[in-house]
């Protein structure tokens, strides 16, 4: 049975760092009422002129060289983005150009903030299909330009960055035990379109429009209500609980909302990864960035079961099992 394998991962951050301090001077804000009631302390923030794609092919050259690989190997490009560098062709296009991955076909996702999941469950059915053999799946985001740097209750949220990972088709048992992408779980819910939206777009306003969050607090119930039921749907799929999950890597909004559901499946902050605090939320690249992260410094090993989680506008959610 072929198995969908990580091989590597890559991450990129852009050089400015723009703290909470910094931000209240811009709006009515402060340190203080930001890190309350998000965790969040800073952000980065793309500089003038740098591209979506920039920051998807740095993050790609960092998991192709963790791998080992080189980019003529690999077959397929996804890159999950909201924010790409022109409405066409596809980011992704233009990521396969400068990467010089000439025998990988390329296209883009969009899922907001449940991208990279929906990118990755895409990707492992082209793998288990033997459809391609190598994948890169990116996340990637410049969030910094559709927020509205006046609005206190959005636009402290959101960074930009970008994160990828390579994927390699394996041979396996078809086992839990077996290294690679145990399951996918994807929902979405267009009843619930107008909680968090962008109010532009090509067909409706010709521009690319702002950010909007019109209720935090029902975004809030609805992320730990709908998180923790497909974060168990993925756990019954493969008749485990959530004592064997050694990493949840959550999308990261929010820190109330990643304790909320640590919470009820009992998982202990240590075996949570963090990057919100330093990263905010960075949309399709959050779950890649943290992977990264935690990958690199050495607490996700060999055998490790990953759960990965995230919800965004649309609705869209979902969750993933990974056995590293």
């Amino acid at each position: 049975m072929r198995k969908s394998v990580i091989q590597g991962c890559g991450a990129y951050l852009p050089e400015r760092v723009m703290t909470n301090d910094e931000l209240a001077r811009m709006v009515d804000t402060s340190n203080e009422w930001i890190v309350d009631r998000t965790g969040i302390h800073q952000r980065h923030i793309a500089a003038e002129g740098e591209l979506t794609s920039d920051l998807a092919v740095k993050a790609a050259d960092q998991a192709l060289a963790e791998s080992g690989m080189a980019a003529d190997e690999i077959d397929l490009i996804v890159v999950a983005t909201t924010t790409p560098d022109s409405t066409f062709p596809a980011t992704a296009a233009r990521v396969q150009g400068h990467l010089g991955a000439n025998n990988a076909f390329a296209f883009d996702l969009q899922a907001v903030c449940s991208g990279f999941v929906f990118g990755l469950a895409t990707v492992d059915n082209f793998l288990k299909l033997g459809q391609a053999d190598t994948a890169l799946v990116i996340g990637a985001e410049i969030m910094s330009r559709i927020v509205d740097w006046t609005d206190r209750t959005s636009c402290v949220l959101f960074g930009d960055g970008a994160g990828a990972v390579v994927v390699r088709a394996e041979e396996g048992a078809g086992n839990g035990a077996d290294r690679g992408i145990l399951s996918s779980h994807l929902h979405s819910d267009g009843r619930y379109h107008d909680i968090v939206y962008v109010d532009g777009g090509v067909s409706s306003t010709q521009t690319a429009g702002l950010l909007r969050m019109i209720s935090g607090q029902e975004l809030f119930r609805h992320a730990v209500t709908k998180l923790s039921a497909v974060l168990r749907e993925a756990l019954e799929a493969n008749d485990l609980d959530a004592g064997a999950i050694d990493w949840l890597v959550p999308h990261q909004a929010n820190r109330r909302i990643i304790d909320g559901t640590a919470r009820k499946f009992n998982i202990p902050p240590e075996r949570v990864v963090i990057t919100v605090d330093r990263h905010a939320n960075t949309s399709a690249a959050s779950i890649p960035l943290a992977l990264t992260e935690a990958t690199a410094d050495g607490r996700i090993k060999a055998g490790d079961l990953v759960a990965i989680e995230a919800i965004g506008g649309g609705l869209t959610w979902g969750a993933g099992l990974i056995r590293w």
